[in-house]
C-alpha cells in the first residue's frame, strides 16, 4: 500500500482556507530555506510543468539571502532543461511536514566553488502544517476504508468505498474515487460508515476542507481530500482516539503532526 509519507509531489487544488497553508514573509521563507539546508533535505524539482524531475538540494543561500543554489542533476541534459525553463518546482519534506515552493529563471553559476542552478528565493511557499490533532498514517497491515454515500442527479443514492491515508481526532484524509462522485471545498458527506479493525464500523459526518493532487515515487497520480469530522458524538470521537492509540502503541508511539 502506499503510504501519504512515501508521496512526493502535491499540488494543492482547491481548499476553503488558502492562506493558511502559504508563507508570504521573508524572514519565515528565509528561515525555513536555512533549515532545509541544515537538514540537508533532498528534494524533487519538477522542471515547469511537466512530470520530469530531478533529485536536488539546496546548496545554499547568497550573502544577503536573497537567492538560492539549487544542486544540479548527474543528467547534463536534464541539467540543460531546469536552466532553458522558466521555473521549477521544487518538493521536499521538513520534519515530516511537506513542502513546495517555485523558483525562477534558474540559471547555473558557480556557487561557493562549485557548479549550481541560482535563481531568486520563492516569494512563496506552501507549508501543510496543521497543529490541532495527531495523524495517524493509515497501518499498512490493514486497510483503512470509508464507505462514503452519494445522490445522483437522477436522486439514486450510491454508496463509494474510499481508501484512507491518515486519521486524527478531527478527521481523515482519503483517496477520491476515481469518478461517479465530485470533491468540492465545504461539501458534506453525512452518514459515512467508517470501520476501524478490531474496534467495529462508526457513523460520520464529512466536510471536504481541501484537495491535493499527489504524485508518488512511482509515478501514479491520485487525489486527495482532507475531510473534517462534523458534529461528531462524544462516543464516536472516543472510540477514534482509541484506535488511535492502540495502532500507535504497537508503533512504539512515533507521534506525527497533522
Amino acid at each position: 500500500m502506499t503510504q501519504l509519507h512515501d508521496t512526493l509531489k502535491f499540488e494543492l487544488l482547491k481548499t476553503n482556507d488558502h492562506a493558511k497553508y502559504e508563507i508570504h514573509s521573508t524572514l519565515e521563507i528565509r528561515q525555513l530555506l536555512r533549515g532545509l539546508i541544515a537538514k540537508r533535505a533532498m528534494m524533487t524539482a519538477y522542471i515547469g510543468d511537466s512530470d520530469r524531475s530531478f533529485l536536488t538540494a539546496i546548496l545554499g543561500l547568497s550573502p544577503n539571502e536573497s537567492s538560492l543554489a539549487l544542486d544540479l542533476s548527474n543528467d547534463e541534459e536534464m541539467n540543460r532543461s531546469a536552466e532553458a525553463a522558466a521555473n521549477l518546482v521544487c518538493i521536499t519534506q521538513l520534519d515530516n511536514i511537506k513542502i513546495q515552493f517555485m523558483v525562477s529563471a534558474p540559471r547555473r553559476m558557480l556557487f561557493e566553488g562549485r557548479q549550481g542552478l541560482i535563481s531568486p528565493i520563492p516569494q512563496m511557499v506552501i507549508r501543510l502544517q496543521r497543529r490541532e490533532y495527531f495523524r495517524l498514517a493509515a497501518p499498512a497491515a490493514h486497510a483503512l476504508n470509508c464507505v462514503i454515500p452519494s445522490v445522483d442527479p437522477a436522486g439514486q443514492t450510491t454508496s463509494y468505498t474510499a481508501r484512507i491515508l491518515d486519521i486524527s481526532g478531527g478527521g481523515i484524509a482519503i483517496v477520491v474515487p476515481p469518478k461517479g462522485v465530485a470533491f468540492e471545498p465545504d461539501q458534506m458527506f453525512p452518514d459515512c460508515r467508517l470501520t476501524l479493525p478490531e474496534f467495529g464500523a462508526v457513523s460520520v459526518n464529512l466536510k471536504v476542507r481541501n484537495l491535493f493532487r499527489l504524485t508518488n515515487r512511482q509515478g501514479i497520480a491520485m487525489l486527495r481530500a482532507g475531510c473534517e469530522f462534523v458534529e461528531t458524538p462524544d462516543s464516536v470521537a472516543a472510540l477514534i482516539s482509541r484506535y488511535i492509540l492502540k495502532v500507535e502503541r504497537g508503533r512504539g508511539g512515533r507521534w506525527r503532526n497533522l
